[in-house]
């Protein structure tokens, strides 16, 4: 597709975010089965529930413009989902492998937020009040989501820097004092 004007790259970008939140579709319940945390496996549950909603508007806008939503793959949520199914592929202690489940979420909803940010302006700027609401109501939700991941980051966090045996204690506080100088010079 040529890009000749702002519509043209509107569209684009459309096709790419469809894209995108159809792969999200099949990668979030992956994510939700390899979560241990009951919080996060129920915000991966949640989140799913709101992508298949994500879905639904992108086809109600492209349906308002008159164009397929399909025709383009987005190759950065391709690598996003593949970076998160490295974590979810990981040998790794259940709260470790939560909070790198996390930091993998928290990756694609800022891909996400960006890519809505945009073609929330060009629909504003194209005059499409229609599409500029729906894109508005999921780009809200993606940031109420990045927001409880955050929160739920500052539990689990914290849970994964913790040790889980008493012998192990000594051990790691010292590296981690010894880490802490490091970071201080």
């Amino acid at each position: 597709m040529q890009l000749s004007s702002l519509e043209d790259l509107f569209i684009d970008e459309l096709k790419d975010l469809y894209s995108a939140e159809t792969q999200l579709t099949k990668a979030l319940p992956k994510m939700a089965k390899a979560a241990s945390s009951k919080e996060l496996k129920a915000g991966f549950e949640k989140h799913l529930k709101q992508t298949e909603g994500h879905v639904e508007r992108l086809e109600q806008i492209c349906e308002e413009l008159e164009v397929s939503p399909k025709g383009k793959k987005c190759k950065a949520m391709e690598g996003l989902i593949e970076e998160g199914s490295e974590v979810i592929d990981e040998d790794a202690e259940p709260e470790v492998k939560d909070a790198a489940l996390i930091a993998a979420a928290q990756r694609v909803e800022h891909y996400e937020i960006a890519g809505y940010g945009c073609v929330r302006t060009y629909a504003k700027l194209l005059g499409y009040n229609s599409a500029m609401k729906l894109l508005q109501q999921t780009l809200d939700e993606e940031g109420d989501t990045d927001k409880t991941l955050t929160k739920l980051a500052e539990t689990i966090n914290v849970e994964a820097e913790e040790p889980d045996d008493e012998d192990e204690a000594p051990a790691k506080a010292k590296k981690k004092k010894a880490k802490r100088k490091v970071a201080r010079v």
